[in-house]
């Protein structure tokens, strides 16, 4: 049995590889927006006004931009493929009241989370985003 299921998660990285950098963060954006309002359910306990403004924090181009910042240096040699992938992606639409530069590294930033998610890989995911989460939360005690 554990064979049929390293075959499969062998299977599922080598198709997640063969997706282009568009698709991954297109999952990437679900994957990580899912995340961000399951930890502010979970710790904020304020009016869904105040948590929709903090999750705007965390998903924003720029927010993702300076997570890139954060973690880049805890990534493995892979993720930081699939990161340089997904930022350098030619995408035709950058959203106004964004700089472009924070714009593709959010696209790499998502494409890396929609890899490890596709590659089945939730446990990294959970130590990247527990890596963000209390980068935040040291800032805002700083503040």
């Amino acid at each position: 049995m554990s064979d049929k299921i390293a075959d499969t998660d062998i299977k599922a990285v080598h198709d997640a590889g063969k997706l282009s950098p568009i698709m991954l963060a297109f999952m990437g954006d679900a994957v990580y927006e899912t995340l961000v309002r399951s930890y502010l359910i979970n710790v904020a306990h304020t009016p869904s006004v105040k948590i929709h403004k903090e999750c705007v924090g965390f998903v924003k181009a720029s927010a993702q931009a300076d997570a890139v910042r954060i973690i880049l240096p805890q990534l493995t040699e892979e993720e930081q493929t699939i990161l340089r992938r997904g930022r350098n992606a030619n995408t035709t639409h950058v959203p106004k009241n964004t700089a472009p530069a924070d714009y593709r590294y959010a696209t790499g930033f998502e494409a890396l989370f929609g890899y490890l998610y596709l590659c089945g890989r939730d446990d990294r995911i959970n130590e990247i985003f527990n890596i963000i989460v209390s980068s935040k939360e040291q800032a805002k005690a700083d503040s």
